[in-house]
């Protein structure tokens, strides 16, 4: 099971594939429905905000084992 930096470089990369440019940390938490704020706390926590990504799957129609297993 990956871990937080590497369920958030999944994410990122899945956006990169639709945007143009360089996907920061706002935009995972824009994506996931958080504020940068928040986003910032649950990275330092090195947390993984499952309810989100979830729902980000959910509406993107993306398989979460993709995410969140190797």
């Amino acid at each position: 099971m990956r871990d937080f930096h590497g369920v958030i470089e999944v994410l990122k990369n899945y956006l990169a594939e639709i945007k143009t440019t360089k996907i920061l940390d706002k935009d995972v938490a824009k994506a996931l429905n958080i504020s940068q704020s928040n986003f910032a706390t649950i990275k330092r926590r090195n947390t993984i905000p499952y309810e989100n990504i979830l729902k980000f799957c959910h509406k993107e129609k993306l398989c979460c084992n993709d995410i969140f297993f190797e």
